[in-house]
């Protein structure tokens, strides 16, 4: 069983995780706003550089190059956003720190026992039902890494017991998981989702809709790819449910972010 540890720095919280133990991470808590990543790395490895992008709820993933390219090709055309647009990084070089930021979406850490390099992926609904994870995963594979050296972390995010969704939007992200040969019904994604062990859906009260477990669908998605379970852990916490230590957009309405990091080696 993986164990997540909480630790203190400055005397402010924030979760590593036993199944990244050898990798400097940190998946950081409110109390560390508004600092940003650049701050933030030094709790992890002060002289690693840091790397992150504009995240828009996409399933596209880059590289720490491809993120200086953009960003060069963005400053020279004067356009206004200076980071490039993508959900995922994956790095190439020791001594990168990669970050995404969340308020109820799924931070994943990911590591490689072997080449030593990481992962780290925002993963709202919109970027689980475009399969970001296993994009970034594909990205890995392309670079060196084997599906089993792989060590997966989900993060905080909001759990399914009190995400409310629309049936829609549920077989919209459920459509990620199912058989590509299920009728493209609403009802005909959400029957097949309920069969699933442990499933990512349970009831609501209300007509039309559904509570949704994201991390699951996550967690299936890795499945299906032929990641053993053992490779992966879901931290035991929700955002939304824990105002002491997380931001939750769903609870609060406001646009406030904690953020998740992890260094290559």
């Amino acid at each position: 069983m993986h164990t997540w540890h909480w630790h203190t720095w400055e005397g402010l919280p924030y979760l590593t995780c036993s199944l990244l133990e050898s990798w400097n991470h940190g998946f950081f808590t409110q109390q560390f706003s508004p600092r940003p990543p650049s701050q933030i790395v030094g709790v992890l490895q002060p002289d690693a550089l840091v790397y992150r992008t504009r995240q828009v709820h996409g399933n596209t993933v880059l590289t720490p190059s491809e993120i200086e390219i953009t960003a060069q090709a963005i400053t020279e055309s004067n356009q206004e956003s200076e980071r490039p647009a993508a959900d995922g990084i994956v790095t190439e070089q020791p001594q990168q720190a990669v970050w995404v930021c969340s308020a109820d979406c799924t931070p994943v850490l990911i590591a490689d026992e072997e080449t030593r390099q990481v992962a780290a992926v925002h993963a709202g609904w919109r970027g689980t039902a475009s399969e970001i994870v296993p994009r970034a995963i594909a990205r890995l594979l392309d670079n060196g890494s084997r599906l089993e050296n792989l060590r997966i972390a989900m993060g905080p995010a909001i759990t399914g017991e009190v995400y409310q969704v629309s049936e829609t939007v549920a077989a919209q992200v459920g459509t990620s998981i199912v058989p590509p040969e299920t009728p493209q019904t609403t009802q005909s994604i959400l029957n097949i989702l309920e069969k699933f062990p442990k499933s990512p859906i349970l009831e609501d009260s209300q007509l039309g809709r559904v509570r949704l477990d994201v991390r699951r669908i996550n967690e299936l998605q890795l499945e299906q790819l032929g990641v053993n379970p053992e490779q992966v852990t879901i931290a035991p916490y929700c955002t939304y449910q824990t105002p002491e230590y997380f931001f939750s957009y769903r609870r609060d309405k406001l646009k406030k972010v904690q953020w998740s990091g992890i260094v290559s080696k």
